[in-house]
């Protein structure tokens, strides 16, 4: 199958993400050792400094604006969600699939024609160079190990005492994701895009959100070297 679509340009967009609480995205540990953290965060192999993956980034804001869509669903949103719904929804559908892509199981060239390639990619988000070197030189951590507990309601006793490992309030990363822009590619994608980066500032990135972790902030923002702070500092993705 071939595509009838021509890259216009490739936009790319970065900011410094600042954690506002404490940060855990899991390692995957396989084993708890006595004594030790029941849950660490993931770090570089090599430099050992806590890091975001993309796709932890890219899937949450993704989940998001497929919750704002109001067709979520436990997968995600592919040709059978697209083909439908109507009017606005499908509209949001639309921008969501031409940003995120469809799964590989559609196998309707029509949609493939009118979706197109996935337009983003999102980077891993190492740890800002300057903000590990002051830590490095005050000889201070780049992680906290927080103590968590299960209250028994009767009882009233604290039990499974857990260690987990996060990245400390105040941490600062690099954040960038690059767009591509096809020849006939509405502005609206791009408003989608910081739209779904908002709706991350305003809910929670990681695990236990609900417990207050993973509240993070996006400074400096750029597209293409130019800020774009006003704009993204003012929008409002439930505004009618």
């Amino acid at each position: 199958m071939k595509l009838d679509m021509k890259l216009a340009n490739i936009h790319i967009l970065e900011a410094k993400l600042v954690l506002q609480t404490g940060l855990h995205i899991g390692a995957g540990d396989s084993e708890i050792h006595i004594g030790g953290i029941d849950n660490s965060v993931i770090k570089h192999p090599v430099s050992g400094e806590p890091y975001i993956p993309g796709s932890s980034i890219k899937g949450k804001i993704r989940s998001l604006l497929e919750w704002k869509s109001g067709v979520v669903q436990e997968a995600p949103l592919g040709k059978h969600e697209y083909e439908t719904v109507q009017g606005a929804e499908k509209t949001a559908v639309k921008h969501i699939l031409q940003l995120f892509g469809i799964s590989g199981d559609s196998q309707s060239e029509a949609l493939q024609q009118e979706i197109g390639h996935t337009r983003v990619s999102f980077w891993d988000c190492s740890l800002n160079q300057d903000y590990a070197k002051r830590l490095r030189s005050d000889n201070l951590l780049f992680t906290e190990v927080k103590s968590e507990n299960r209250i028994n309601r009767i009882a009233g006793t604290a039990e499974h005492p857990r260690q987990t490992e996060r990245v400390p309030a105040g941490a600062e990363f690099d954040f960038k994701l690059t767009v591509k822009e096809f020849d006939g590619d509405e502005q609206a994608l791009l408003d989608t895009l910081l739209q779904g980066l908002k709706l991350l500032e305003w809910d929670s990135l990681g695990g236990s959100g609900s417990r207050g972790y993973g509240k993070v902030k996006f400074e400096a923002v750029c597209l293409n070297g130019e800020s774009i702070d006003d704009r993204f500092n003012t929008i409002q993705p439930f505004a009618k």
